[in-house]
């Protein structure tokens, strides 16, 4: 579903606005600029002594009983804070016995920056409400989709190219992560997966449970063997720019469990529900891939989804089990259930082969990164103690926040086995997201800085900044904010 966005240099009139079923207004909450039924919308805000802090709605006096969506900002807010409010505005118009096909936008009052800042806010969380998940009810409603959005008195040289490429990509992540389970197996995913390379000229490569085996890949078939069906594997995309590159890849990892039983440590059942989505780290990689495809970025991507299931069998992994991964580590089983670092582990070394210039991967972890942080930040691990200021700005920026932790080796300890070279984790519990860290930096190039994302956020009640859902699909947003804006792709 494409959304057109019309720029209209010129304020809005009252005819304007009397053509329109939907607005949504942004202005200083210290002054009142001219927009069209300013008074009207400033006397009954007054009367009802609405929260100023929140999005205040309301009907025009007009044939169209137009709806209206305002709010008056504070200075300098913080980009999750008005992609909040954009996403609260962007609610009001949902309300409506009939979705909008159409919405204009007005933003007065604040410098050219500033205004193209809350425009590109809510322009976002438009595109983020307008777009249905995947849903199974027998009862649903005809959708009307959102085909228009107008900007009146839109700042001159406003580019929503990223903005529309990022929210397409955070839709594929949050489409893909809904799917139950036995419509998203891991032959269905790569089946999802092959349509999209087709789509958009990825080369496509897939490591199945054969070619792993010849690899060696100890790691990623401990976890693969449990299942009967015995689909699981590692598929490799490529976007290659137009023309020769000069730039070294940028390399995207993501966890694909499509469902996570935790194996002979069996989940229990409040656990064990929701672990469909425990592939959302690579869905996040594939969307970050899609919309670095439509931005047409001048380097090269690899996108490496290591898709499994951890299910329970007489053939599944077991504790004390030895298993040695693609790079040659030995490791010694502790838990079943922290298989995610496994599949990883040799996926990461697997796309270190390659020599990117940066590794980023994604994965639905840990609980402790959860226990740490809530769900509206997700961790952040480096093995570039330099990047840390960047890694931060990403996410304070981009509005999708991240907090780092520390991975110093003298976490190793924990993981010292008396049999192996090292234990996959501690049974303790304590600090296990650093520990996940530790463990796969075992399996990542010191060449080659790496950033792993443990994506604590990826489900959050009620939505998460400019998304509506409790599944956010978080992680798109940020990488393009840490790759284009941070220019993390750039020799240092």
């Amino acid at each position: 579903m494409k959304v057109a966005i019309k720029q209209n240099k010129n304020p809005a009139t009252i005819q304007d606005i009397d053509g329109q079923d939907h607005l949504i207004i942004l202005i200083p909450r210290k002054t009142w600029p001219d927009f069209p039924y300013k008074e009207v919308v400033r006397r009954r805000l007054e009367k009802h002594s609405a929260d100023e802090r929140g999005a205040y709605s309301t009907e025009l006096p007009n044939d169209r009983d137009t709806c209206v969506s305002l709010a008056r900002i504070a200075a300098d807010p913080s980009s999750f804070e008005i992609l909040t409010l954009a996403r609260e505005l962007a609610a009001a118009h949902w309300q409506r016995a009939l979705p909008p096909a159409k919405i204009a936008v007005i933003v007065a009052g604040f410098d050219g920056a500033t205004t193209a800042r809350f425009i590109e806010a809510v322009i976002v969380a438009l595109l983020a409400k307008a777009r249905p998940l995947p849903s199974y009810k027998s009862d649903q409603k005809p959708q009307r989709p959102l085909k228009t959005i107008e900007i009146f008195a839109s700042p001159a040289g406003l580019d929503l190219a990223r903005t529309v490429a990022e929210a397409e990509g955070n839709h594929l992540a949050r489409t893909l992560t809904v799917l139950p389970p036995n419509e998203l197996t891991p032959a269905r995913y790569r089946e999802r997966v092959a349509e999209l390379a087709e789509q958009h000229g990825w080369q496509m490569t897939f490591f199945d449970i054969k070619a792993l085996r010849r690899m060696k890949a100890g790691a990623f078939l401990a976890v693969a063997q449990g299942g009967a069906a015995q689909d699981d594997g590692i598929v490799h995309l490529r976007y290659s720019p137009k023309g020769k590159s000069k730039h070294p890849a940028l390399a995207l990892v993501g966890k694909g469990i499509c469902f996570d039983t935790g194996g002979h440590n069996l989940k229990p059942a409040k656990s064990m529900l929701g672990m469909h989505e425990d592939m959302a780290g690579s869905a996040v990689a594939l969307g970050t891939l899609q919309a670095l495809t439509h931005l047409k970025v001048d380097f090269p991507v690899d996108c490496w989804l290591a898709l499994a299931q951890n299910m329970i069998s007489p053939l599944a992994y077991k504790q004390n089990d030895v298993v040695t991964a693609l790079n040659g580590t030995t490791i010694e089983i502790v838990h079943t259930d922290a298989e995610g670092r496994m599949v990883l582990a040799d996926t990461l070394a697997l796309a270190c082969r390659a020599k990117p210039a940066f590794i980023i991967d994604y994965a639905t972890l840990t609980g402790t990164c959860i226990y740490a942080l809530g769900t509206g930040y997700s961790g952040a691990f480096t093995n570039r103690g330099g990047l840390i200021n960047d890694i931060i700005a990403a996410g304070v920026d981009s509005g999708e926040r991240v907090w780092p932790f520390p991975t110093d080796p003298d976490y190793d300890k924990a993981l010292e086995s008396d049999i192996a070279d090292v234990k996959q984790c501690s049974l303790e519990g304590e600090a296990d997201h650093i520990l996940a860290a530790r463990f796969l930096n075992r399996f990542v190039d010191e060449k080659i800085p790496w950033l792993h994302l443990d994506l604590a956020s990826a489900s959050h009640k009620g939505g998460l900044a400019h998304v509506p859902t409790a599944t956010t699909g978080f992680g798109v947003r940020y990488t393009l904010d840490l790759v284009l804006k941070k220019h993390i792709m750039q020799p240092r």
